[in-house]
């Protein structure tokens, strides 16, 4: 028969978590996204001034890909401490670093006033911006994830994923908007300032907001029972005279019992990391530097794919609980190797409607692979490494994925002087999330207060039958490999 799962939250409380976790990766997002969009506008001209465009660009994004490097060394900070003291804890700090780090940008002295000091001094705050989301990601999604009940868990999880557009949808809304009413002189000179001061009050609005967020019931649950057996180890120690064995490190744990799992997160993670950045951060270097269009042409495309990729990142979500993790994964990741030779072939046109397209329907497809990524991810790990295993799996996809895909980007385009090895890239990068999913097992319907994923059979979709008993054995045997 099914294995029962755990107990559905009350709809009021899962509203709160999520409202809060929403609000919070928001406010992060719109932190690094800033940055990446000031990358490709004017901290090439602010901090690398160079003859030529292209080479000034490169140089602002390995300070952008920086961000990235910090963020596996965040996952291990944040991860440890998240599955020793909580998630809460973790997630009210790395507001406050993020937050911190990138009001800082916003009072830094350009390479005209100090010379080398300014972009060195740059470069130290994206590694704490990349240090602080590094441990937010794993947090936000697994605050809701083990809130939210199995059967509905892919739509409420996709919630904090929806901070990530929304963010971008913040961040590229206030420069658009400065590039509306100001003159580029007037934005150059101070204007570009002012989303990263706005930071500060962002930041004390969703430190209000996530304090009042309550801890993961899963994770307590887990702390409560190691407790209990730390204490049958220590009196079964002191009856015996031999010392209890000291349980290893969560991020030990991970790479010794989880690796598989380690492996499958970054494989899923990949082709949505290259994909995101080429077609958010990337795309504005295309459209303003190789086309020689306006920047509001290309932010204004961002903004408005971006609204439609927050909208529908849940809705993705919600069929994951339905279809399942692997098949909604596989639309996105299947969609984007195609829709990576359209694309650029859209913005070719050179006309602003077909640029905004192009722009929404791959983020469409980047969706499918993000809004069902975070429940996804979650049910690969058990409580006690969950945070260390998602944090690791999702900031290592980081590095070799996001960090990189803007300067790879940059590079064949600056080399081949055509936008055909830029498809190809992003095509082979979706391929291998196609077939890392393929091969992955399904998640779906597991019950995140049991450790491994034997015993949890995937929920039925509305309305199918009741698995009989002998489907239930088959589900078990699949899911537990």
């Amino acid at each position: 028969m099914s294995v029962p799962s755990s107990p559905q939250p009350r709809r009021g409380n899962i509203g709160r978590i999520v409202a809060a976790s929403l609000v919070g990766t928001t406010i992060e997002w719109y932190d690094f996204f800033l940055y990446g969009s000031a990358a490709a506008l004017v901290f090439n001209t602010l901090f690398f001034p160079s003859s030529d465009p292209l080479v000034g660009t490169l140089l602002a994004f390995l300070t952008y890909a920086v961000g990235f490097a910090a963020r596996p060394l965040g996952g291990i900070v944040f991860g440890h401490y998240g599955d020793k003291i909580g998630r809460k804890k973790l997630l009210v700090l790395s507001l406050l670093l993020m937050g911190g780090a990138t009001f800082a940008m916003g009072l830094l002295p350009t390479h005209a006033t100090i010379g080398v000091g300014a972009p060195i001094l740059l470069t130290v705050l994206r590694l704490v911006q990349g240090f602080a989301l590094g441990g937010e990601w794993g947090g936000a999604i697994l605050i809701v994830s083990e809130h939210g009940g199995d059967k509905s868990r892919g739509f409420w999880a996709s919630w904090p994923q929806a901070g990530a557009p929304g963010g971008n949808l913040l961040a590229t809304g206030v420069l658009a908007l400065l590039a509306a009413i100001q003159s580029d002189e007037a934005f150059l000179a101070w204007g570009w300032r002012i989303p990263f001061l706005l930071s500060g009050v962002l930041v004390m609005i969703g430190l209000w907001i996530r304090i009042s967020v309550e801890e993961s019931p899963v994770f307590l649950e887990a702390q409560r029972k190691a407790a209990e057996e730390a204490a049958r180890a220590a009196g079964t120690a002191a009856k015996s005279g031999v010392p209890a064995v000291r349980e290893e490190a969560p991020i030990v744990q991970v790479f010794r019992k989880s690796w598989r799992e380690v492996l499958v997160a970054i494989g899923t993670r990949f082709g949505e990391n290259v994909s995101y950045y080429i077609l958010t951060a990337f795309v504005l270097v295309y459209v303003t530097v190789h086309l020689e269009l306006p920047k509001s042409d290309a932010l204004n495309a961002v903004l408005i794919g971006s609204a439609v990729h927050f909208v529908t990142i849940p809705l993705w979500g919600a069929l994951s609980d339905r279809l399942g993790r692997r098949p909604v994964t596989q639309i996105g990741a299947i969609g984007m190797v195609g829709w990576a030779f359209a694309f650029f072939a859209l913005l070719d046109t050179e006309s602003f409607p077909v640029i905004a397209l192009a722009v929404t329907v791959g983020l469409l497809f980047h969706g499918a692979m993000y809004g069902p990524q975070a429940a996804f991810i979650s049910e690969m790990f058990d409580t006690k490494v969950r945070y260390s295993g998602a944090s690791m799996g999702s900031q290592l996809a980081s590095i070799i994925g996001g960090a990189l895909a803007p300067l790879i980007a940059v590079e064949l385009l600056k080399d081949y002087d055509s936008s055909l090895p830029v498809s190809v890239y992003l095509s082979a990068a979706a391929l291998v999330t196609v077939v890392t999913v393929w091969v992955a097992k399904e998640t779906r319907g597991r019950d995140l207060t049991k450790d491994g994923l034997v015993g949890s059979a995937p929920t039925p979709p509305a309305g199918a039958p009741a698995d009989s008993p002998a489907e239930s054995v088959k589900d078990s045997a699949r899911l537990g490999g």
